[in-house]
């Protein structure tokens, strides 16, 4: 005689036998679309990591300059609002400047995105507008073969 603990487990085991079993196809449809939500999640991050804060790409070089007039001004007497918007920046500056200095291959990632993005774009129902207001380029895009009508 079966116990009350013993009926959870059993009941489990029951659902699990009546759950179909995927098929072959079924299960590389899904490791493609997981590879391909890898490729444009890594594409997206990476461009939202390096996308230029202003309207020209700094280099290392500018931001190492900046960084040392703003560490010179920190040494400077200031009010304590300006202090703390400095020692912001100094922050923002270290950041980008590790950022530059990171060695992130974005192109190997951005050609990466670009074998898989056409066919993502249709599985998944994401445009051409979509795409570029999430920051890829039109360029890319094109290379890609994502075009601005579906």
């Amino acid at each position: 005689m079966a116990s009350a603990a013993d009926e959870p487990v059993a009941e489990a085991a029951t659902q699990a036998a009546d759950e179909p079993k995927l098929s072959d196809e079924h299960k590389a449809a899904l490791a493609v679309g997981r590879t391909q939500g890898r490729a444009v999640k890594a594409y997206l991050e990476a461009l939202n990591e390096h996308r230029p804060r202003r309207g020209r790409k700094r280099t290392g070089e500018t931001v190492r300059r900046r960084l040392e007039t703003v560490e010179k001004e920190l040494e400077s007497e200031f009010d304590p609002l300006t202090r703390l918007h400095l020692i912001q920046e100094r922050m923002d500056l270290l950041e980008e400047l590790s950022g530059l200095e990171s060695g992130v291959d974005i192109g190997r990632i951005e050609d990466e995105f670009v074998v898989v993005a056409a066919d993502y774009s249709s599985r998944k129902g994401i445009t051409y507008q979509a795409w570029r207001e999430a920051g890829v380029s039109a360029d890319v895009l094109k290379r890609a073969g994502v075009g601005r009508r579906g």
